[in-house]
């Protein structure tokens, strides 16, 4: 079982995370600049975070059994840090708050953990920077959703890493750069293709934005932390015959897999339909497995295909076509 695991992938992400443990002090006895264990740390962020909490509902957010919570619990109460009253609808149970000096504490422990974050971010450039926010958002989520399943005898479940990001229709400034940035990283290091496709992407997307006026096209862009991760667009007037081309569907590395893919089709598919068009016509090429089984699932059906250089390199093109619901 071992061996059939440790892939690289995997033994890259578990040589991370015991770097970060070890960085970010989780070997030491104590925490962020405290007296304080990690897991009584985490208890007074938990407990700041929802105002006030039952040490029942503390264990369950910490994932710890009730036990070690009540002694972690009683030494913070006894050191200040928190204050219990009766709960209004059970007098047996205890919520539990900051104290005044139990306040102070967070914050201090805010601030260190934003110096520890910033100066990490500092040497990192803006994409990077990103690209770390969404795969801890989408890692940390998978993980939850994992102990969670398991916990529930169900082995795992499904989560969503769309939390913090949100979709936008129309132009924003920035977004030929960075649409034709996406597709370049992407399609370089995954296909070998080079100056030739990124200026296509580049030269297409320019063209079709001054045409956005028009109410048959449509640009959807995902968006976190104000930077472009996704996006797709529906030209309304290419291909004639009423039909809608479904053009540059991308996301940046640190969101696939995480629904927001979904989310750009569907808003653009419900606009096609709105719109009347009788089919949505999409290409792409042989390989792009993920990408397909996306595409399937929500109504397309490969139509055609065959070799072709379009893109600057060799490729088994395909057509994908949708019928519009309802016709």
């Amino acid at each position: 079982m071992a061996a059939a695991t440790d892939t690289p992938l995997v033994n890259d992400i578990r040589s991370a995370s015991r770097t970060m443990v070890r960085e970010l002090g989780f070997m030491a006895n104590t925490l962020a600049a405290t007296p304080y264990s990690a897991s009584a740390v985490h208890a007074l962020l938990e407990i700041d975070a929802h105002g006030q909490v039952t040490a029942a509902q503390l264990a369950e957010y910490l994932g710890l059994d009730k036990s070690s919570v009540s002694r972690m619990l009683a030494k913070l109460i006894a050191n200040g840090e928190l204050q219990e009253e009766p709960c209004a609808d059970d007098a047996r149970a205890k919520q539990l708050q900051l104290s005044a000096q139990g306040q102070r504490t967070v914050a201090g422990i805010h601030a260190y953990g934003q110096t520890q974050v910033r100066s990490a971010l500092a040497q990192l450039n803006p994409s990077l920077q990103q690209s770390v926010a969404q795969g801890l958002m989408a890692y940390a989520q998978a993980l939850q959703a994992h102990r969670l399943g398991s916990a529930a005898g169900q082995g795992s479940a499904a989560t969503s890493a769309t939390g913090s990001i949100q979709i936008h229709s129309g132009y924003r400034p920035g977004v030929i750069g960075r649409v034709a940035e996406m597709h370049a990283v992407f399609y370089a290091r995954h296909w070998g293709f080079g100056a030739f496709f990124e200026s296509k992407v580049a030269s297409g997307l320019a063209e079709f934005s001054g045409r956005l006026g028009e109410p048959c096209n449509q640009i959807w862009t995902a968006v976190h932390n104000e930077r472009i991760v996704g996006s797709v667009a529906i030209d309304g007037q290419d291909l004639g015959n009423n039909q809608a081309h479904l053009r540059w569907f991308i996301l940046d590395d640190g969101c696939r897999g995480g629904g927001v893919g979904r989310q750009l089709l569907t808003q653009a598919l419900a606009f096609c339909d709105q719109r009347g068009f009788a089919s949505t016509e999409l290409w792409t090429f042989q390989g792009l497995d993920a990408a397909r089984k996306l595409y399937e699932s929500l109504g397309f059906a490969l139509v055609h295909e065959e070799a072709g250089q379009q893109w600057g390199s060799t490729v088994v093109e395909q057509q994908f076509s949708r019928r519009r619901h309802g016709a």
